[in-house]
């Protein structure tokens, strides 16, 4: 019985690990933390974590295919300011908006594009991307906030359908599409077989520029929207928002079991780490730590998640093998 049950623990922490940390610090600040467990907190939990869960989605893919992207950040203000400019100058909410997205999608766009056909290398590509569309941003805005008068604008991202907010509902609808994408079309596996093995994707005839150009592009297109809803949730456009976003987001998938080695990964894990990131820095938030202790925090939860993440795999390789050689 003993047995039986350390292989139940087992088979638990292999497919629900992050789903398991999750619960244990739910009910821990449910019962510990004053006002965690209240619908008004609950509440605003949910709209906190509105923008990560949104760029979380597309980053799935990024980081299932073996790549990841720093630049989302730095989309995140530039659509933003965008937005804001292009309302202002047409007086069209519809049109500041497709601007903004477009702008985004076509940063995707040329990141995907350096890297897949130039076979550079993700993290110095989408570093100098960032620094080059924040500097855009700065250009843009002439380095101050863009002002929105449009006030049909601002529901867009501060309205609320039957008392939910709105960017929770659409954070949802997100969720709802990548993972139909991620789970049930050809797009979805291809992802993960140029994650698990490149080269032995390309023989099998899946096309690896074009899906990472087009990973990279919806990736931007995402960031691009996000922006759209931070810009009206905040009334303007702001060059210097979003700093450190990009690590949130990625912090959240790999809290959430996706693997920085490729090839694994789930929109359920990315569900429940976007739900982990956004619960601790609730509670830390309740408790009034200071912000830099939670900087050093927050580091330490993505270090251990890092951590975890490589023992697991090492851990699985192992027994693999153990297997294989029985």
């Amino acid at each position: 019985m003993p047995v039986l049950a350390v292989k139940i623990l087992k088979s638990l922490w292999d497919r629900s690990s992050s789903l398991l940390i999750f619960l244990f610090l739910f009910i821990g600040f449910s019962l510990f933390v004053p006002h965690f467990f209240s619908l008004i907190n609950l509440a605003g939990l949910a709209l906190s974590i509105s923008m990560v869960g949104m760029v979380s989605c597309s980053m799935l893919f990024c980081l299932a295919s073996k790549a990841f992207d720093l630049s989302v950040e730095s989309v995140v203000a530039f659509s933003g300011i965008v937005v804001a400019v292009a309302i202002n100058a047409s007086g069209s909410v519809l049109l500041g908006i497709v601007c903004a997205v477009v702008a985004g999608g076509l940063i995707g766009f040329a990141n995907g594009l350096v890297i897949a056909k130039f076979r550079m290398n993700a993290l110095i590509t989408t570093l100098a991307s960032m620094q080059i569309v924040r500097g855009l941003a700065f250009i843009v805005s002439d380095g101050s906030a863009v002002s929105i008068y449009k006030p049909e604008f601002f529901v867009f991202g501060s309205g609320t359908v039957f008392g939910i907010p709105n960017p929770v509902i659409i954070t949802v609808v997100i969720f709802v599409f990548f993972g139909l994408l991620f789970n049930n079309t050809s797009f979805g596996k291809n992802t993960l077989a140029i994650g698990g093995n490149e080269d032995a994707a390309r023989l099998s005839g899946i096309n690896v520029s074009r899906t990472r150009i087009i990973i990279f592009t919806l990736q931007g297109l995402v960031a691009g929207f996000a922006g759209v809803v931070l810009a009206s949730r905040m009334a303007s456009g702001q060059p210097n928002t979003s700093s450190g976003f990009s690590l949130d987001v990625i912090s959240a998938c790999v809290l959430g079991g996706v693997s920085l080695s490729g090839g694994s990964g789930s929109i359920t894990g990315i569900i429940v780490g976007v739900l982990i990131m956004g619960s601790a820095q609730n509670a830390m938030n309740l408790v009034n730590i200071p912000t830099f202790y939670q900087y050093v925090l927050r580091g330490l939860i993505l270090l251990l998640a890092v951590l975890l993440d490589r023992l697991k795999h090492r851990f699985n390789f192992r027994r693999k093998s153990n297997g294989d050689s029985a």
